[in-house]
């Protein structure tokens, strides 16, 4: 009998990553996991792998627009509340996503950098399920509502460089949740949904640990490179054309994230309004 060969974590996160239906992608990286926890699976950091065309898969809804052509709905009603809840999980597909595409796209990392973002979409899906099985209870599906793509647009402008991928993804875009989840647990939890906002603290506690993931190999990565960390950040900021870090700030979870004094003072100096 001829003995097959185990799976490659990286080629399997691509495989992942190109799946076009939400729910089979959640349960494809849910496995993928703990295969790779049983030590079921081989890893090859110097691989280069070619991207095929379809990256990311994601299903025909839902529909995605720009960030203004959102609607506003009321929280006082079932369907504003399920609106909120859809943006959310739609930010975990993303997010899904994102950490899969770290993974696969970026060769000769230590292993360390590949376990961590497994586990990231690990959480990233369990995330995704928790909320699309809610919004199920309210009579919605994921896809119901429109949605918009800026997460993914700021991962495809740094394809390129692992180093700006790391300071402009995780530690900006997904970032901003620290500070924002807080908030829309509240608005949940006056609306009377405790469940919902049952399922945020949950998010906001482990996206702290997500973010931890981001500050690591940044400064790994700065390390490597010779490169102050502060400075980098405003330069890569600027050239990749990242958004502006304006409003109140959940400074308690992003020294837990790992950002420094240094970073957090940084962020006071924007005008404070809120995200």
């Amino acid at each position: 009998m001829i003995k097959q060969p185990s799976p490659e974590l990286r080629t399997a996160a691509l495989s992942c990553l190109i799946e076009a239906d939400a729910v089979r992608k959640a349960a494809g990286v849910r496995e993928l996991a703990r295969v790779w926890t049983s030590g079921a699976m081989t890893l090859d950091a110097h691989a280069g792998i070619i991207a095929p065309p379809a990256i990311p898969g994601r299903p025909a809804k839902p529909e995605l627009v720009l960030p203004k052509s959102l609607p506003h709905r009321s929280m006082v009603t079932a369907e504003g509340r399920a609106t909120l809840i859809h943006a959310m999980t739609h930010i975990e597909f993303n997010a899904i996503n994102l950490a899969l595409d770290a993974l696969w796209r970026f060769a000769d990392m230590p292993s360390e950098y590949y376990a961590d973002w497994l586990q990231v979409a690990d959480e990233e899906a369990q995330h995704f399920s928790m909320l699309a099985g809610h919004l199920q209870t309210l009579g919605y599906q994921y896809g119901d509502f429109p949605a918009h793509n800026s997460l993914w647009e700021m991962a495809d402008k740094t394809r390129g460089d692992i180093l700006a991928r790391i300071a402009l993804v995780p530690r900006t875009m997904e970032a901003r949740g620290l500070d924002a989840t807080p908030k829309v647990r509240a608005k949940l939890a006056q609306a009377g949904d405790m469940e919902a906002a049952g399922i945020m603290d949950i998010i906001l506690r482990e996206e702290v640990g997500h973010v931890l993931v981001g500050n690591r190999w940044y400064a790994y990565l700065c390390a490597q490179r010779g490169l102050e960390p502060v400075a980098t950040y405003a330069r890569l900021a600027a050239e990749y054309e990242a958004p502006v870090l304006r409003g109140s700030f959940n400074l308690a979870a992003r020294r837990a994230a790992g950002f420094s004094e240094a970073e957090l003072a940084a962020l006071a100096q924007s005008d404070p309004i809120d995200l």
